[in-house]
């Protein structure tokens, strides 16, 4: 089972590159990305964008073009379009965000005729590494969906619980997290968790191990947990946490990053490859680990 980030590189190293398509291509930090995870012989990539920007940059980096494939689209949209047609079509296996508005690249990825869709819900996955646990930690969705429902959450959990096994864990513990501990049926959040912590107690969710609700202390604390005579096979050794809005998550997520010491690779799971969207906010660092992340599961 994979506990640091610098491990999943390792992994995505021993395997047969990957081709990625990045949309609208000319991005500084993309590029930079994209340089380094080719150094690593991790992907090859095929730049859709503004030819003369995606040079430019590349020139500015040391970035030797020789190991890509340019295709000429400056239009944004288009671009978006062109590289969802790649990933279509067999021609790559990953897709990225590049300078584009994230609406747009959805747009293309969730067209009914010729997008990406596999009838699954699409969310965002976050895999941290920190010095204030023991292992990677999981956050779910902090990008896609605003307000889930209660068979939303089961596919975002899903989603995660996919990323998990393809990084060799085969039963992550999943905390459905909240305020507090209790069931209160004023907090829909919590009546989710028990839900869907039973639905998995009666192996109507497989793959993983879920309990909620629980408060974040007692879902990453064993200390925490034990003070507040909680019992769970999740408490204290999550994998996976899944907040209850797009809010909570999308905090989480922020306050790790930049208050937390942690760095973090993403995807966006339940289309037909993995998309890497990182924040404009995210580092280089971030965004080279969320590809040799989609790389890993691709």
């Amino acid at each position: 089972m994979i506990k640091k980030l610098s491990a999943l590189v390792d992994l995505v190293k021993t395997n047969h590159k990957r081709k990625i398509a990045v949309a609208s291509a000319g991005d500084f930090h993309v590029l930079k990305a994209i340089s380094d995870a080719v150094s690593q012989k991790i992907v090859d990539p095929i730049l859709v964008g503004n030819e003369i920007r995606i040079k430019e940059i590349a020139e500015r980096i040391g970035f030797d073009l020789k190991q890509a494939k340019i295709i000429n689209v400056p239009d944004k949209q288009k671009a978006s379009v062109k590289a969802v047609e790649l990933i279509r079509e067999g021609k790559a296996e990953i897709l990225m965000k590049g300078l584009v508005s994230t609406g747009i690249l959805l747009r293309a990825v969730l067209d009914k005729e010729k997008g990406l869709r596999k009838g699954a819900l699409l969310s965002h996955v976050a895999i941290f590494e920190t010095p204030y646990y023991h292992k990677l930690l999981g956050v779910t969705d902090a990008a896609m969906n605003v307000k889930p429902d209660l068979m939303e959450k089961i596919g975002i959990i899903q989603n995660a619980v996919e990323v998990f096994h393809r990084l060799d864990n085969p039963n992550p513990k999943v905390a459905i997290v909240g305020s507090v501990e209790t069931i209160n049926p004023k907090m829909e959040a919590t009546m989710h968790a028990a839900t869907i912590s039973m639905m998995n107690y009666r192996k109507q969710i497989t793959g993983c191990i879920i309990d909620g609700p629980l408060a974040i202390d007692g879902a990453v604390s064993k200390a925490a947990s034990e003070v507040k005579n909680i019992t769970s096979d999740v408490a204290g050794d999550v994998d996976l946490i899944l907040a209850p809005n797009i809010d909570g998550a999308n905090i989480l997520y922020k306050s790790m990053n930049f208050l937390g010491g942690a760095v973090a690779a993403a995807v966006i799971m339940g289309a037909k490859a993995p998309i890497v969207l990182t924040s404009r906010g995210d580092t280089d660092k971030s965004k080279f680990l969320s590809i040799a992340l989609a790389a890993a599961i691709a």
